[in-house]
Order: structure tokens, then sequence, then C-alpha cells
């Protein structure tokens, strides 16, 4: 059964909130989502680069106030 696991990387800066991420796919199982709360602007562009680049799926991205929602499915 998937899960999802929220990562509040606000107040970190690039390549922190990636490298939060990256962590926390790591250890994930095939099927769940994380999302990434980060404040840096570079987040908005990295995150979605980084997805595409490993094959994993873009869930949603949005930002709300000064945070952006980033969620990914691990999808391998």
């Amino acid at each position: 059964m998937s899960e999802t696991k929220v990562v509040d990387a606000c107040n970190t800066y690039c390549p922190g909130p990636l490298m939060e991420l990256i962590t926390y796919m790591k250890q994930a199982e095939v099927g769940d989502v994380i999302e990434l709360l980060s404040t840096d602007q570079g987040t908005a562009t990295d995150v979605p680069e980084w997805v595409n680049k490993i094959g994993h799926e873009m869930v949603n991205s949005e930002k709300v106030g000064d945070v952006w929602h980033i969620s990914v499915r691990k999808a391998k």
C-alpha cells in the first residue's frame, strides 16, 4: 500500500530541498508519494527536471503563499 510522506525543506536553499527529496525517494517504496515543501524558488524548476531525468512521476506542483508544494510519485 502506498503512502504519502511530507518533507519540510522550507528555509533551506539550493541544493538542499532537492537533496532532501532524493534522500526520501531512496527510502520510499514504488508508488509512494513524497510531498516536498520548499521556500526556495529554484525548487520549482530543479525538482521537475530531476523527476523527468530519473523517471518518477510529478503529481502536483503549486505555490501556496511563499511555499512550494511539490508532490512526486516514486515510479521505480
